[in-house]
């Protein structure tokens, strides 16, 4: 270091001198500077949980019936060993249970979500015929680790609706209301029960009929699906004509016709009983331990994507989030709690956002 430098020689020196004699372009460059701060103190979002994780696809691949050696051999180390050849992926992880298969792709820092899930899904299509032909792999949805932004119950206090009810409930028009919120990117459904119609064969019957249950099988896959005919012009008119043979009630499974013997039709009834009844469920949902309900938990969209629990500083100013799932599905105040079916808000994060950003404490209406 050179002691006998001046001092009005430095670096420090030059920009107040330069400033001093630019005064102008100073002032200006201020209130740039300033207009700019107050714009991104107003527009930057907040959110309670911030989305670090990394950039990440999810395969799922169902395999019914099949071990985990099994599902690890056939399905998961082909899936994790074409997936290694990805560009910019840093990671594979598979892990094999009994009948499902996940594995898991990270991504380096700053890789597009989209872009990351398409080339995934260009590698599906090239190992799709070396995997068993029961087996299909699906990527998860655009969500992350911490996408979780609402969660509800649909509950019923007055017995008139049991669970399947509400899971249809649930399924079929509550979940597509959430799924038009921006920013949702899947709307997951747990509990209750999921209705199918089951084929309860007996097998004296079958071998008094001498019918294979295989036979049976593929009859019944084949017996919900329409025929297209051709068109017949009559009197300037055309006519189309058409099989009908969607399944609508149980009834159509018990007429399916086996086979003819003698021109006497075997029918579904005859060696089996067709009944409604609940798919196989590994777990429940209860509520404050108040008994079994229905759950919808709301996923927000990673990749950049506006999430509903993320909010600017003049929504949390105004106590309303921009557009949330309250907005699509209304929650149950205590009164209609009262009535059925009510649906009970568990976790909003667009609430928890607020609360963290005005007291640091997140609320929780119930724990499902």
């Amino acid at each position: 270091m050179d002691n006998n430098a001046k001092p009005s020689g430095s670096f420090i020196a030059r920009v107040i001198g330069w400033s001093v004699n630019n005064q102008l372009l100073v002032a200006i460059f201020v209130v740039v500077l300033l207009v700019a701060g107050i714009r991104a103190i107003k527009t930057m979002p907040l959110d309670a949980i911030p989305d670090m994780s990394d950039t990440q696809v999810i395969i799922r691949t169902e395999f019914a019936g099949q071990s985990p050696q099994i599902v690890e051999d056939l399905v998961t180390y082909p899936l994790s060993t074409t997936m290694l050849g990805l560009p910019k992926s840093k990671a594979v992880r598979g892990f094999s249970m009994f009948g499902t298969s996940f594995v898991y792709i990270i991504f380096e820092d700053g890789v597009d979500q989209y872009w990351a899930r398409s080339r995934v899904i260009e590698a599906l299509s090239k190992i799709g015929a070396d995997l068993p032909a029961s087996a299909r792999p699906q990527i998860g949805p655009d969500a992350t680790g911490v996408g979780w932004v609402y969660q509800y119950a649909l509950v019923d206090t007055s017995n008139k609706y049991d669970l399947s009810q509400l899971r249809s409930l649930q399924d079929w028009f509550l979940r597509y209301e959430l799924a038009t919120v921006d920013g949702v990117a899947e709307v997951a459904s747990v509990g209750g029960f999921v209705k199918e119609y089951q084929v309860l064969i007996n097998p004296n019957r079958l071998r008094a009929f001498d019918i294979s249950l295989s036979r049976v099988i593929e009859t019944v896959q084949r017996a919900s699906f329409e025929v297209g005919g051709r068109l017949i012009e009559r009197g300037e008119t055309e006519f189309m004509i058409r099989s009908k043979g969607y399944v609508t009630k149980k009834e159509d499974l018990e007429k399916v016709v086996l086979y003819s013997h003698e021109g006497t039709p075997v029918m579904l009834k005859d060696v089996a009983r067709v009944i409604e009844g609940p798919e196989l469920r590994r777990g429940v949902t209860e509520l404050n331990g108040e008994g079994e309900v229905v759950e919808g938990s709301v996923g927000g969209a990673g990749g950049g994507q506006p999430s509903p629990r993320t909010m600017s500083p003049a929504d949390s100013a105004r106590a309303s989030p921009p557009q949330s799932p309250t907005s699509a599905v209304r929650p149950s105040s205590p009164h209609e709690a009262k009535r059925s079916p009510a649906v009970i808000v568990v976790n909003d994060g667009s609430t928890t956002t607020l609360r963290m950003v005005d007291e640091g404490d997140p609320p929780c209406s119930g724990r499902a």
